[in-house]
């Protein structure tokens, strides 16, 4: 099977449709940002915060629909501080709930392919009973820390593929 290229972060890449979405839109007072660094990683960083209910920082990409039935894992190239994170996908911007993979990260980069039907069903921390994510198609991809732990945060991204 061919490897899809989704999104290769370089240093003339458009990050303009990647939004951050911290706890602050439920009265937390978490702070994320996402940028490009000198050698073009996408990078993600910032600061969770637990005050006021908080404890969340995530960033998002929203897309067309994206057929994907041809492949079966996402792949993705990352740097992390060795906190874990979660790479989530949604099918339709309406859904209420993500996909979830967990992404252990080691403080070196790395490759790590997350199976499709690895990803999880969950909504605001609750595991959901209903099937894993199903492949067919996406239309939304996010990166997010929540660690029900105040910290400082940095994850670096090279690429985001379909195998």
């Amino acid at each position: 099977m061919q490897k899809k290229q989704f999104f290769k972060f370089t240093q003339q890449a458009d990050i303009s449709e990647w939004c951050i979405v911290d706890d602050v839109v439920m009265g937390g007072r978490s702070t994320g940002e996402f940028v490009l660094n000198n050698v073009g990683n996408g990078v993600f960083q910032g600061t969770v915060s637990l005050e006021n209910n908080g404890g969340f920082s995530m960033v998002r990409r929203r897309f067309d629909q994206q057929e994907i039935v041809a492949y079966s894992k996402f792949v993705l190239r990352i740097k992390g501080d060795g906190k874990p994170y979660q790479f989530r996908v949604k099918t339709s911007p309406s859904d209420s709930y993500s996909y979830i993979g967990k992404l252990n990260t080691s403080g070196e980069w790395e490759t790590i392919e997350i199976p499709f039907s690895t990803m999880y069903a969950a909504f605001r921390g609750r595991t959901l009973d209903i099937p894993n994510f199903p492949g067919a198609e996406m239309r939304e991809i996010a990166f997010l820390i929540g660690n029900k732990k105040a910290e400082g945060f940095k994850l670096l991204i090279d690429f985001i593929a379909l195998l």
